[in-house]
This record gives C-alpha cells, structure tokens and sequence, in this order.
C-alpha cells in the first residue's frame, strides 16, 4: 500500500497516519516545501511504525506543477491513499492589513488542493481503486466573521470534496470528506477552545474508523458536532450576529 500525506508536516495528518493500521509493507510519502521539517516528520514517523517513509517536495501554491507532480508520484505506483491535509490558518486582522496573505491563503486551503486532486484522482479512477481524503471543518458550514476568508475556503473546499465524490461515484474511488470542529495544536496555539474542541490525535481515529467503513463519505469529529452542525444553518442572521460579540 502507498500513502501520501499532502502537508507532510501537517499535525492532523501525522496523527492520521499514526493511526492507520497499515502493513508492515507500506511506503508512507511526505509532501511538503520545507525539507527538514518533512525529514524530521519523516524519522519520527519511521520510529513509531515500520515500513518505508519518503519525503518529496510540494507547494500547494505551485498549482502549475501539480499535474507533473502526480505524474511523478505515480510513476512509482498510484497512491491507494491521497490525505489532503495542507491548509494555513492566517488571523483575519492580518489578512486585512495584507490582502497578499489572504490570496496566499485561498491558494493554499482550496485551489491548490482543487489542481492536486484531480490529478490524482483521475489517476485512482484509470486504475479503479483509490481513497481520498480531504480535511475540511466546521467552519464550512456557516463561516464566522472573525475569520470570514479561512471559513470561506474551507467551505469552498467542502462543496468541491462533495461534487468530487459524486463525479468519481462508480469507478472505485472514494472520497472521505473530514469535518472537524476546533482542533487543539500548533495551529491554534493561543486560541480559546471551542465547544466539543477535538486534538490531532482524535482526529486521527476518526479518520482510521472511516476508513474501515466502506459505505462512509462524511466524518464529524466529534460525532456530536453534526447535531451542532444543523443548527448552526438554522440560526438566523441578526442573532447569529449576536452570538458571535
């Protein structure tokens, strides 16, 4: 079996491959810009299972060079596991004193895993077999305005895991779209918890469950967040407003 992490260093997706029951036999590929990061990740990964850990070099933001990047992954063996777990989370005051950082942002949360997976995904579907995983959020379903552009594409993201699901429905691949709510890490140092606040390692099971439940598309961590989920569409404007002062 071949797994790539896209966001090599990722937290979440480090906690995620942690938690796959993967054969001693399996090759683990790391995809990121930082080099020594991702060796680092890499040698710490080796340590807590066997099997062979690969790093290669990937930018999100490079969208002209995904199609020859899958090209070269593939070459090797297409990928039976894509993890989409690259994405920033840059604070909504900077972004408005920088619009660079907010389209360096919407790069790399949404379109750059829009270019990678298709040319992945169009590789799974001309073999027949393939899963994808693709880490979104609450903050998909109804964005808040205190980070109205990380919300943004992590809701443009969702809508196009969902339409991608549905294009490769029959050919054997799989799309597992991930919705966590807060996630307690190096990402959101500093930040006060949210309710039903989750960490990368809860995450990480989640995913490992999904993915033994072939009939599953969609993943809430916790499961009680789904519940919440709802309601949150359901609150109207002006008093949404108010719940967010």
């Amino acid at each position: 079996m071949r797994v790539l992490l896209l966001g090599g260093t990722s937290e979440i997706g480090l906690a995620v491959l942690s938690a796959l029951d993967l054969a001693p036999d399996a090759e683990v590929i790391l995809a990121g810009r930082d080099p020594q990061r991702l060796e680092a990740a890499g040698k710490s990964l080796h340590q807590s299972r066997r099997g062979q850990v690969t790093v290669v070099r990937y930018d999100a933001m490079e969208t002209g060079t995904h199609q020859a990047f899958a090209e070269e992954v593939c070459a090797g063996g297409v990928p039976d596991v894509v993890i989409a777990a690259t994405g920033v989370l840059t604070p909504q005051e900077e972004l408005e004193r920088d619009v660079r950082l907010a389209a360096a942002m919407i790069e790399t949360n949404f379109t750059g895993h829009v270019t990678v997976l298709l040319a992945f995904g169009a590789a799974m579907r001309r073999r027949g077999s393939g899963t994808i995983v693709v880490l979104s959020s609450v903050a998909a379903v109804r964005p808040r305005k205190f980070n109205s552009v990380y919300g943004a594409t992590k809701a443009a993201l969702d809508a196009f895991a969902r339409g991608y699901a549905d294009s490769l429905h029959g050919t054997g691949v799989r799309v597992l779209l991930v919705r966590p709510g807060f996630v307690t890490g190096k990402m959101t140092a500093g930040m006060k918890p949210a309710p039903l606040a989750t960490t990368p390692e809860g995450v990480g099971a989640a995913v490992a469950r999904a993915l033994r439940s072939p009939g599953k598309s969609v993943v809430w961590v916790p499961a009680p967040l789904a519940g919440l989920a709802a309601v949150m569409k359901l609150i109207p404007r002006p008093v949404w407003r108010k719940l967010e002062n």
